[in-house]
């Protein structure tokens, strides 16, 4: 019976946290606010760019449409200047070779963009891996089920064959309200004891430590 392991890509796939952090501190400065600090801003990471923006205005009690798609623009702007520091981590590509020979179905569940997911699975050849993606602008953001429930339909695979990997509480949320198993990684956006908090089954210190769950 063919199992469905669902991805994460920001603070999962690639090293990518701190280079969203620091554009999304910089759109704010661009746009004459406090630049939120790092630890709310990772805590914010998973939704989509819009849901990350309001959360962080809210903080500020300062919010507006306008001013949320004015920190948008300025952020992708920061991030694509950013974007050649992202790398994978440690065992990422062995770890998907390993998994895909062993019969696993692989998909990619993101807050990121659809032009920002394929930079990604181009720069690092990495679409031979996945069988379907969903990004927060073609779908509901997360803790929103709807990018696991539609990677599952699209696929033919059960909730009792799928399991979610993924670094931030949203990761797990989503899951849950997927009905699907969750994996916490703790070398992302949030801590481990957080992540069992949130419902994870498991976290893992490490992306190879994937292929003892996936024999």
């Amino acid at each position: 019976m063919t199992e469905l392991i669902l991805f994460d890509c920001d603070g999962t796939l690639t090293d990518s946290n701190m280079v969203i952090v620091r554009s999304i501190q910089q759109a704010f400065e661009d746009n004459a606010l406090s630049a939120p600090n790092t630890i709310d801003v990772l805590a914010a990471l998973g939704m989509s760019l819009d849901g990350v923006v309001e959360a962080l205005l809210h903080k500020q009690s300062n919010y507006s449409k306008e001013l949320v798609a004015a920190i948008a623009k300025a952020y992708r702007q920061h991030y694509c200047s950013f974007e050649k520091d992202i790398i994978l981590y440690p065992s990422v590509l062995d770890v998907l070779k390993i998994l895909k020979q062993r019969g696993y179905w692989m998909a990619i569940v993101t807050g990121k963009s659809k032009d920002g997911l394929e930079r990604v699975l181009s720069r690092f050849d990495l679409e031979t891996y996945f069988y379907a993606w969903r990004t927060a602008d073609c779908c509901h953001s997360k803790p929103h089920p709807a990018m696991a429930l539609e990677c599952m339909e699209e696929l033919g695979v059960k909730a009792a064959n799928t399991t979610l990997v993924g670094d931030s509480h949203f990761d797990i949320q989503m899951a849950k309200a997927a009905g699907i198993r969750a994996f916490g990684v703790s070398f992302g956006s949030e801590n481990r004891q957080f992540l069992y908090d949130e419902g994870a089954d498991k976290v893992l210190y490490a992306f190879e430590e994937l292929l003892g769950y996936f024999p």
